[in-house]
């Protein structure tokens, strides 16, 4: 587990990383509603997310590491945020954090380290879906100039319950 002290380096994410971020995005997928994905992913299966996602352009991964021991902490994303030309200047972004990296300062981060990446590329605005209840993600999000825009009531459905989303918006 990282000390409160970790020193921590955030650089663009390579194929190196596939596994731990595997892992990572599983604990998620297994035990909470944070993600609607249901089944958990071999690295393999989560390969063309990772090669989606190029060291230039609009659509990044940002991996944040402990220097001392090299374990992954977490990562954030820039992707499509929907298919049609005229989104192409908005982006959905999104970041998961190992368990023990979490209320680190490793989010806010990973999250600024992205946005300076994205700072050269013609976008325009930055959107956050946050399943609820999940108030450190809202708290980040918000912390980071994001905010509010709306609500989806009751979008999906997970470990037998029905869930809302939040969404929020970042201008860049």
């Amino acid at each position: 587990m990282p000390s409160e002290r970790t020193e921590v380096q955030v650089r663009p994410g390579a194929e190196g990383d596939l596994v731990a971020l595997t892992d990572i995005y599983n604990h998620y997928v297994r035990e909470t509603p944070v993600t609607f994905d249901t089944a958990v992913f071999t690295p393999e299966e989560r390969r063309p997310w990772l090669l989606s996602h190029p060291e230039d352009g609009p659509h990044r991964l940002m991996v944040a590491v402990a220097q001392d021991s090299q374990e992954i902490l977490g990562y954030a994303t820039s992707s499509a945020f929907r298919t049609k030309p005229a989104y192409e200047t908005s982006v959905e972004v999104t970041i998961y954090l190992a368990p023990s990296a979490t209320g680190r300062g490793v989010g806010p981060r990973l999250y600024r380290a992205l946005f300076d990446a994205l700072a050269t590329e013609d976008l325009h605005r930055a959107y956050a879906g946050i399943a609820q209840p999940n108030e450190a993600s809202v708290r980040l999000h918000e912390r980071l100039g994001f905010r509010h825009v709306g609500t989806y009531r009751e979008v999906g459905r997970k470990f037998g319950r029905y869930w809302d989303v939040a969404w929020y918006e970042k201008e860049l």
